[in-house]
């Protein structure tokens, strides 16, 4: 299929969210967390259900992959195709919660593993750095000295990701190459004789394509996103956005009301609508009701 998205979340999920092909997983996880063989993660157990519904209803809701490692280190993956400003707090905030969830009333602190949050990124995001993965711990900002090994946030963005050696190509730079849709058939061909796990990708997207339920849901989530970009370019156009957070034009509010209505109309979900439009939670659900 030309042109396909495979950071698609849905499809994302499908190939490295299934424990059919963990193995998958393992060698993206390996690669982006720079192991080699002597300390490598053997076996991962997924938390997030076999069969959790991936619903349209909520357009861009979240998706993403959630893990035990062997080791018992926490892994959270997440994909972004949207630009968003508060990437790193919301990444923060996730991974607080998967931190703070191993623990059960009366078990010890000593009992805590490590927990890594990685995003991969359809976008520019962290504007002064060059590189396209960046890795953040806690660190003493005088000596630079890290506090805990426990925290570890990756940020991977793929524009800025350029291959500069298909021939000395590490198993991280091939994962991304292939994410990236930058690369042609015959290119990924010719990584995956170095990268036995990217000619598994490649064979399984092919089946994915094949099958008509899956590339139904591909092509509903691809609207979903092609929506989210027209609305954004809308209110852009407009000046709804800038003209509402100021609240300085009555008309302005009319048009939000509006707004509201025809993304309702759109099955948008509330929360969505209240942030692009500045209406309370409260004043959609009365229109919905209207």
């Amino acid at each position: 299929m030309e042109n396909f998205n495979r950071l698609n979340d849905l499809y994302f999920k499908k190939l490295l969210g299934d424990k059919k092909r963990k193995n998958l997983t393992l060698s993206f996880l390996n690669g982006i967390l720079n192991k080699d063989d002597k300390n490598c993660f053997t076996d991962i157990t997924f938390l997030d259900k076999d069969n959790e519904p991936l619903t349209l209803d909520g357009k861009l809701s979240k998706l993403d992959i959630r893990a035990d490692l062997n080791d018992g280190t926490q892994v959270d993956i997440e994909v972004q195709v949207c630009p968003f400003k508060l990437m790193a707090e919301r990444s923060l905030y996730y991974w607080s919660k998967m931190y703070s969830e191993q623990l059960e009333k009366g078990v010890e602190y000593k009992k805590l593993k490590k927990a890594i949050a990685i995003n991969l990124l359809a976008f520019d995001y962290l504007e002064d750095e060059q590189d396209w993965h960046n890795i953040y711990n806690l660190l003493n900002a005088k000596s630079h000295k890290k506090l805990t090994d426990h925290i570890e946030i990756h940020f991977l963005e793929l524009p800025k990701f350029t291959l500069k050696d298909m021939r000395k190509i590490r198993t991280s730079e091939a994962w991304i190459a292939y994410f990236s849709g930058k690369y042609s058939k015959e290119e990924l061909e010719e990584i995956a004789m170095t990268t036995p796990a990217i000619k598994e990708a490649v064979e399984f997207e092919d089946t994915f394509l094949q099958d008509k339920i899956e590339r139904r849901a591909y092509e509903q989530r691809e609207k979903a996103i092609r929506d989210y970009y027209s609305y954004m370019s809308a209110f852009k156009e407009e000046g709804l956005q800038q003209g509402l957070q100021e609240g300085i034009q009555q008309g302005l509010y009319q048009q939000a009301i509006q707004t509201a209505k025809n993304m309702l109309k759109d099955k948008v979900d509330i929360k969505l609508i209240s942030k692009y439009t500045n209406l309370s939670i409260e004043e959609i659900n009365k229109i919905k009701v209207e």
